[in-house]
Protein backbone atom coordinates (compact mmCIF):
# COMPACT_ATOMS: atom_id res chain seq x y z
CA UNK A 1 0.00 0.00 0.00
CA UNK A 2 1.23 3.48 -0.81
CA UNK A 3 0.55 4.67 2.74
CA UNK A 4 2.30 1.75 4.43
CA UNK A 5 5.07 2.72 6.82
CA UNK A 6 8.59 1.91 5.64
CA UNK A 7 10.23 0.09 8.57
CA UNK A 8 13.89 -0.87 8.66
CA UNK A 9 14.93 -3.88 10.72
CA UNK A 10 18.09 -3.90 12.83
CA UNK A 11 19.10 -7.47 13.60
CA UNK A 12 18.97 -10.76 11.72
CA UNK A 13 18.95 -13.37 14.46
CA UNK A 14 16.34 -16.08 15.20
CA UNK A 15 13.67 -13.76 16.62
CA UNK A 16 14.11 -11.28 13.75
CA UNK A 17 13.73 -14.09 11.25
CA UNK A 18 10.83 -15.82 12.96
CA UNK A 19 8.73 -12.80 13.89
CA UNK A 20 9.93 -9.29 13.03
CA UNK A 21 10.77 -9.64 9.36
CA UNK A 22 7.64 -11.62 8.32
CA UNK A 23 5.33 -9.29 10.24
CA UNK A 24 6.88 -6.11 8.86
CA UNK A 25 7.04 -7.45 5.32
CA UNK A 26 3.53 -8.88 5.46
CA UNK A 27 1.77 -5.53 5.66
CA UNK A 28 -0.67 -4.08 4.99
CA UNK A 29 0.27 -1.23 7.33
CA UNK A 30 4.04 -1.70 7.00
CA UNK A 31 6.63 -2.74 4.46
CA UNK A 32 10.12 -4.00 5.19
CA UNK A 33 12.39 -1.23 3.92
CA UNK A 34 15.60 -3.18 4.53
CA UNK A 35 17.75 -5.02 7.03
CA UNK A 36 21.02 -4.16 8.76
CA UNK A 37 22.88 -6.51 11.08
CA UNK A 38 26.35 -6.77 12.52
CA UNK A 39 26.86 -9.90 10.41
CA UNK A 40 26.42 -8.81 6.77
CA UNK A 41 25.79 -12.35 5.55
CA UNK A 42 22.93 -12.80 8.01
CA UNK A 43 21.47 -9.44 7.02
CA UNK A 44 21.62 -10.30 3.33
CA UNK A 45 20.07 -13.71 3.89
CA UNK A 46 17.12 -12.42 5.89
CA UNK A 47 16.51 -9.43 3.62
CA UNK A 48 16.62 -11.66 0.53
CA UNK A 49 13.89 -13.93 1.92
CA UNK A 50 11.53 -10.97 1.98
CA UNK A 51 12.60 -9.16 -1.17
CA UNK A 52 14.14 -6.29 0.78
CA UNK A 53 17.58 -4.69 0.48
CA UNK A 54 20.39 -5.38 2.92
CA UNK A 55 22.50 -2.45 4.05
CA UNK A 56 26.16 -2.44 5.01
CA UNK A 57 25.87 0.86 6.90
CA UNK A 58 23.16 1.44 9.46
CA UNK A 59 22.96 5.10 8.39
CA UNK A 60 21.88 3.94 4.93
CA UNK A 61 19.09 1.89 6.51
CA UNK A 62 17.95 4.97 8.43
CA UNK A 63 17.86 6.95 5.18
CA UNK A 64 15.62 4.32 3.58
CA UNK A 65 12.92 4.17 6.24
CA UNK A 66 10.53 6.12 8.47
CA UNK A 67 10.76 3.80 11.45
CA UNK A 68 13.19 1.21 12.78
CA UNK A 69 12.44 -2.07 14.53
CA UNK A 70 15.10 -3.64 16.74
CA UNK A 71 15.84 -7.31 17.33
CA UNK A 72 19.30 -7.20 18.91
CA UNK A 73 20.79 -7.72 22.39
CA UNK A 74 19.77 -5.06 24.93
CA UNK A 75 23.17 -3.38 25.13
CA UNK A 76 23.30 -3.08 21.34
CA UNK A 77 19.73 -1.74 21.20
CA UNK A 78 20.46 0.99 23.75
CA UNK A 79 23.09 2.56 21.49
CA UNK A 80 21.60 1.98 18.05
CA UNK A 81 18.02 2.91 18.94
CA UNK A 82 19.24 6.20 20.41
CA UNK A 83 21.00 6.87 17.10
CA UNK A 84 17.79 6.08 15.21
CA UNK A 85 15.77 8.42 17.43
CA UNK A 86 18.28 11.22 16.93
CA UNK A 87 17.90 10.62 13.17
CA UNK A 88 14.18 11.30 13.56
CA UNK A 89 12.99 7.71 13.23
CA UNK A 90 10.16 6.11 15.17
CA UNK A 91 11.42 3.06 17.05
CA UNK A 92 9.94 -0.35 17.82
CA UNK A 93 11.90 -1.67 20.79
CA UNK A 94 12.44 -5.08 22.34
CA UNK A 95 12.38 -5.63 26.06
CA UNK A 96 14.40 -4.90 28.09
CA UNK A 97 15.30 -1.44 26.83
CA UNK A 98 18.95 -1.92 27.70
CA UNK A 99 21.26 -4.21 29.66
CA UNK A 100 21.36 -1.85 32.64
CA UNK A 101 19.38 1.03 34.06
CA UNK A 102 21.79 3.74 32.89
CA UNK A 103 21.48 2.48 29.33
CA UNK A 104 17.69 2.34 29.58
CA UNK A 105 17.51 5.88 30.94
CA UNK A 106 19.83 7.11 28.20
CA UNK A 107 17.72 5.54 25.47
CA UNK A 108 14.41 6.74 26.91
CA UNK A 109 15.90 10.22 27.26
CA UNK A 110 17.11 10.26 23.65
CA UNK A 111 13.64 9.25 22.46
CA UNK A 112 11.96 11.92 24.59
CA UNK A 113 14.39 14.59 23.38
CA UNK A 114 13.81 13.62 19.74
CA UNK A 115 10.04 13.53 20.16
CA UNK A 116 9.68 10.39 18.04
CA UNK A 117 7.11 7.61 18.41
CA UNK A 118 8.28 4.61 20.42
CA UNK A 119 6.65 1.31 21.20
CA UNK A 120 7.77 -1.67 23.28
CA UNK A 121 7.49 -5.26 22.13
CA UNK A 122 5.67 -6.55 25.20
CA UNK A 123 4.19 -9.07 22.77
CA UNK A 124 1.68 -10.64 25.12
CA UNK A 125 -0.04 -7.34 25.86
CA UNK A 126 -1.21 -7.01 22.25
CA UNK A 127 -3.08 -10.33 22.16
CA UNK A 128 -6.86 -10.36 22.28
CA UNK A 129 -6.74 -12.86 25.16
CA UNK A 130 -4.60 -10.55 27.31
CA UNK A 131 -6.75 -7.53 26.54
CA UNK A 132 -9.90 -9.46 27.42
CA UNK A 133 -8.23 -10.60 30.65
CA UNK A 134 -7.32 -7.05 31.64
CA UNK A 135 -10.86 -5.95 30.83
CA UNK A 136 -12.26 -8.59 33.19
CA UNK A 137 -9.77 -7.73 35.92
CA UNK A 138 -10.81 -4.09 35.97
CA UNK A 139 -14.22 -5.07 37.34
CA UNK A 140 -12.98 -7.41 40.07
CA UNK A 141 -11.80 -4.86 42.64
CA UNK A 142 -8.48 -6.77 42.70
CA UNK A 143 -6.30 -7.06 45.79
CA UNK A 144 -3.66 -9.58 44.74
CA UNK A 145 -2.27 -11.85 42.11
CA UNK A 146 0.40 -14.24 40.98
CA UNK A 147 2.41 -14.80 37.82
CA UNK A 148 4.73 -17.59 36.73
CA UNK A 149 6.90 -18.07 33.66
CA UNK A 150 9.30 -21.02 33.42
CA UNK A 151 11.27 -21.82 30.27
CA UNK A 152 14.17 -24.08 29.30
CA UNK A 153 16.28 -21.41 27.57
CA UNK A 154 19.36 -22.10 29.71
CA UNK A 155 19.41 -25.66 28.38
CA UNK A 156 20.18 -24.43 24.87
CA UNK A 157 18.39 -23.64 21.64
CA UNK A 158 18.22 -20.54 19.42
CA UNK A 159 17.42 -18.19 22.29
CA UNK A 160 20.29 -19.26 24.56
CA UNK A 161 22.11 -16.10 23.56
CA UNK A 162 25.04 -14.67 25.56
CA UNK A 163 23.06 -11.93 27.29
CA UNK A 164 20.33 -14.37 28.38
CA UNK A 165 22.89 -16.86 29.66
CA UNK A 166 24.51 -14.04 31.65
CA UNK A 167 21.44 -12.20 32.98
CA UNK A 168 18.96 -15.04 33.23
CA UNK A 169 15.23 -14.82 33.81
CA UNK A 170 15.11 -11.42 35.49
CA UNK A 171 15.66 -9.39 32.32
CA UNK A 172 14.20 -11.85 29.82
CA UNK A 173 11.03 -13.25 31.40
CA UNK A 174 10.68 -10.72 34.21
CA UNK A 175 9.52 -7.84 31.97
CA UNK A 176 6.55 -9.88 30.66
CA UNK A 177 5.27 -10.90 34.09
CA UNK A 178 5.94 -7.59 35.85
CA UNK A 179 4.30 -5.67 33.00
CA UNK A 180 1.15 -7.81 33.13
CA UNK A 181 0.84 -7.65 36.91
CA UNK A 182 1.43 -3.88 36.72
CA UNK A 183 -1.37 -3.57 34.17
CA UNK A 184 -3.75 -5.79 36.13
CA UNK A 185 -3.19 -4.60 39.69
CA UNK A 186 -1.89 -1.05 39.39
CA UNK A 187 1.46 0.64 39.01
CA UNK A 188 4.24 -1.22 40.82
CA UNK A 189 5.56 0.92 43.67
CA UNK A 190 7.90 -1.53 45.39
CA UNK A 191 9.63 -4.85 44.86
CA UNK A 192 11.35 -7.45 47.03
CA UNK A 193 13.46 -10.13 45.37
CA UNK A 194 14.99 -13.44 46.37
CA UNK A 195 16.55 -16.39 44.58
CA UNK A 196 18.81 -16.67 41.56
CA UNK A 197 18.18 -15.30 38.03
CA UNK A 198 19.97 -18.38 36.66
CA UNK A 199 17.88 -20.70 38.81
CA UNK A 200 14.56 -19.82 40.45
CA UNK A 201 13.71 -16.18 41.08
CA UNK A 202 10.86 -14.84 43.19
CA UNK A 203 9.52 -11.29 43.27
CA UNK A 204 6.99 -9.71 45.60
CA UNK A 205 5.44 -6.60 44.07
CA UNK A 206 3.57 -3.82 45.85
CA UNK A 207 1.06 -1.90 43.75
CA UNK A 208 -0.59 1.49 43.92
CA UNK A 209 -3.86 1.11 45.81
CA UNK A 210 -2.54 -1.59 48.12
CA UNK A 211 -2.61 -4.74 46.01
CA UNK A 212 0.26 -7.20 46.39
CA UNK A 213 1.43 -9.84 43.94
CA UNK A 214 4.08 -12.52 43.60
CA UNK A 215 5.97 -13.54 40.48
CA UNK A 216 8.13 -16.61 39.87
CA UNK A 217 10.39 -16.83 36.83
CA UNK A 218 13.02 -19.29 35.73
CA UNK A 219 14.85 -20.29 32.56
CA UNK A 220 16.34 -23.44 34.12
CA UNK A 221 13.38 -25.71 33.47
CA UNK A 222 13.63 -28.92 31.46
CA UNK A 223 11.24 -31.23 29.67
CA UNK A 224 7.57 -30.47 29.08
CA UNK A 225 6.79 -27.27 30.95
CA UNK A 226 3.39 -25.77 31.78
CA UNK A 227 2.40 -22.56 30.04
CA UNK A 228 3.10 -19.28 31.73
CA UNK A 229 0.12 -17.76 33.52
CA UNK A 230 -1.09 -14.76 35.48
CA UNK A 231 -3.85 -14.96 38.08
CA UNK A 232 -5.66 -12.03 39.68
CA UNK A 233 -7.94 -12.20 42.72
CA UNK A 234 -10.42 -9.55 43.72
CA UNK A 235 -13.34 -8.88 45.99
CA UNK A 236 -15.68 -9.57 43.07
CA UNK A 237 -14.05 -12.69 41.66
CA UNK A 238 -10.89 -13.86 39.97
CA UNK A 239 -9.44 -14.14 36.47
CA UNK A 240 -6.67 -16.21 34.87
CA UNK A 241 -4.62 -15.62 31.74
CA UNK A 242 -2.99 -18.78 30.45
CA UNK A 243 -0.39 -18.51 27.69
CA UNK A 244 -2.00 -21.50 25.92
CA UNK A 245 -5.01 -19.24 25.31
CA UNK A 246 -2.94 -16.77 23.30
CA UNK A 247 -3.45 -16.81 19.57
CA UNK A 248 -1.12 -15.61 16.83
CA UNK A 249 -2.64 -12.15 16.53
CA UNK A 250 -0.41 -10.29 18.97
CA UNK A 251 2.54 -9.28 16.79
CA UNK A 252 0.37 -8.29 13.82
CA UNK A 253 -1.78 -6.13 16.10
CA UNK A 254 1.29 -4.51 17.62
CA UNK A 255 2.78 -3.69 14.21
CA UNK A 256 -0.52 -2.22 12.99
CA UNK A 257 -0.83 -0.01 16.08
CA UNK A 258 2.79 1.10 15.75
CA UNK A 259 2.21 2.05 12.10
CA UNK A 260 -0.94 3.97 13.05
CA UNK A 261 1.01 5.93 15.66
CA UNK A 262 3.73 6.74 13.14
CA UNK A 263 1.00 8.07 10.85
CA UNK A 264 -0.23 10.42 13.58
CA UNK A 265 -2.62 8.19 15.46
CA UNK A 266 -2.80 7.72 19.23
CA UNK A 267 0.55 7.45 20.99
CA UNK A 268 1.28 3.87 22.11
CA UNK A 269 0.77 3.47 25.88
CA UNK A 270 3.51 0.83 25.95
CA UNK A 271 6.19 3.30 24.92
CA UNK A 272 9.83 3.68 25.93
CA UNK A 273 8.85 5.55 29.10
CA UNK A 274 6.74 2.57 30.13
CA UNK A 275 9.58 0.20 29.27
CA UNK A 276 11.91 2.27 31.44
CA UNK A 277 9.49 2.13 34.37
CA UNK A 278 9.32 -1.67 34.17
CA UNK A 279 13.11 -1.86 33.93
CA UNK A 280 13.45 0.34 37.02
CA UNK A 281 11.47 -2.27 38.96
CA UNK A 282 13.74 -5.04 37.65
CA UNK A 283 16.87 -3.00 38.42
CA UNK A 284 15.72 -2.61 42.01
CA UNK A 285 15.24 -6.36 42.23
CA UNK A 286 18.67 -6.95 40.71
CA UNK A 287 20.30 -4.62 43.24
CA UNK A 288 18.73 -6.59 46.10
CA UNK A 289 19.94 -9.88 44.68
CA UNK A 290 23.48 -8.52 44.44
CA UNK A 291 23.52 -7.01 47.94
Amino acid sequence: MSDSVAVGLVGAGPWAGMVHAPALAGGPSTRLAGVWARRPEASAGLAGKHGAPSFERIEDLFDACEAVAFSVPPDVQADLAARAARAGKAVLLEKPLAMDLDGARGLAGAIADAGVVSQMVFTLRYSRAARDFLGRVSGLDPFGGYGSFVSSVLSGGPFATPWRLEKGALLDLGPHIVDLLDAALGRVTGVRAHGDPLGWLGLTLEHEGGAVSQASVSMAGTGELPPARVEVYGRKGHAVLDWSQLGDDAFATMVAEFAAAVRGGPAPPLDAAHGLRIQEVLASADAQLRA
